[in-house]
């Protein structure tokens, strides 16, 4: 039977056809020709953003739609002998011939070097979608590192990233590789931190920070952060800090800020709920101020 002559259609045409695949379609399409996968990538912008979320370190990648409404899995497995199970076929990825196993939820790539293959099947993705990853480094900081710093050097940019840094000479070098980089974040979450010795120096920052351990996390941070949304668990910081912000804030300082949220034992009110609101200066906007026992939460908003 003659294959569809899918390549012959105009290019708006393609672009259109492109759009309405689901994500798993447009993968496994990719890897059927050079010529199909040049055609996707040069419709990528075209075609829905996604979010690859690659926690399971060089073991699988998960692909979801903005909406969680359509979702692909990539298995990553290391072989080095014959495959024999029926349902394989060779694939091209990224030029390389690659052993590939379809099943309902996704697929199964296999590599002889399977964090290489890793960071094909990244290359690969980056061509076809507008990708943002997610990547929870909790307790596999130094293995999931190289990973990383890899995506920050292709400047992708992440929707999440969380990990866990313990004051290792290796994590201060890999912290100083990406302090600068940080714009790319949209969400960095700070585990913890275990050597109090080490000071993370922040080159940029992300739009949202949440930090679970912030005894580290100083009023000179706080006033020189950008971010849109501030998370501080077991902060060292006392009202007199917060006073100090909320000055900054009134002159026009923080002008990015949406939220704040400080909790330590340091935050002392009388014992009874306090709310106030106050506003900027110049009358653009207005934070509503919920003091509790050990913890103060700023909501920002601009006039009506």
């Amino acid at each position: 039977m003659p294959l569809f002559p899918l390549l012959r259609l105009p290019g708006v045409v393609l672009c259109e056809i492109f759009k309405c695949l689901s994500i798993g379609e447009k993968i496994k399409l990719s890897f059927c020709s050079k010529k199909i996968s040049t055609q996707i990538n040069n419709a990528q912008f075209y075609s829905q953003k996604v979010i690859v979320d690659l926690s399971r370190l060089y073991q699988k990648l998960e692909v979801f739609s903005e909406n969680n409404k359509d979702a692909f899995e990539i298995v990553n497995c290391s072989y080095s002998g014959a495959i024999s199970d029926p349902k394989m076929q060779l694939c091209r990825i990224e030029g390389l011939t690659v052993p590939v196993i379809s099943f309902d939820e996704g697929i199964t790539t296999f590599w002889k070097n399977h964090q290489k293959g890793f960071l094909t099947v990244i290359r690969h993705l980056l061509k076809i979608f507008q990708c943002k990853f997610s990547i929870y480094n909790a307790y596999n900081s130094n293995s999931l590192q190289p990973m990383i710093s890899e995506l920050f050097n292709l400047q992708v940019e992440f929707k999440k990233l969380t990990i866990y840094l313990k004051g290792s000479k290796d994590e201060i070098i890999f912290w100083n590789q990406i302090s600068n980089k940080l714009g790319l974040v949209e969400h960095l979450e700070f585990s913890s931190l275990v050597d109090p010795g080490f000071k993370p120096v922040f080159n940029s920052w992300p739009q949202k920070i949440s930090i679970r351990n912030s005894d580290w996390f100083t009023l000179e941070h706080l006033l020189a952060c950008t971010c849109t949304i501030i998370k501080l668990g077991w902060s060292y910081l006392r009202n007199k800090d917060l006073d100090e912000v909320l000055k900054n804030w009134q002159a026009g300082r923080f002008p990015h800020l949406e939220y704040l949220y400080v909790k330590g034992q340091n935050i002392k009110n009388d014992g009874t709920t306090r709310t106030m609101v106050i506003q900027t200066n110049d009358g653009s906007k207005k934070a509503s101020i919920d003091i509790r026992y050990n913890r103060i939460e700023i909501s920002v908003t601009p006039f009506d």
